[in-house]
C-alpha cells in the first residue's frame, strides 16, 4: 500500500502525526512530511485510522 498526500487539502493539524508517528511528521513550518510511502502490513491499521481521522481528506491509501 502506499499514501498519497493531497497537499492543497492539508493544513498541517497533525492529527495523522499523533495516530501514527512514525510515518507522519509536521515539521516547524507546520507542513505534513510523510517519513514513509510505503505501507507495511505491520503499520496498516494505523495509517488506515491515520486517513480516516483526517478531518480534511488530504491523505488516502492505494494499492
Amino acid at each position: 500500500m502506499k499514501i498519497e498526500l493531497d497537499r492543497t487539502k492539508c493544513t498541517g493539524l497533525g492529527i495523522c502525526e499523533s495516530i501514527a508517528p512514525d510515518i507522519f511528521e509536521v515539521n516547524d513550518d507546520g507542513d505534513l512530511v510523510l517519513l514513509t510511502e510505503e505501507v507495511t502490513d505491520d503499520q496498516l491499521a494505523e495509517v488506515e485510522q491515520a486517513v480516516e481521522g483526517c478531518p480534511t481528506a488530504a491523505l488516502r491509501l492505494t494499492r
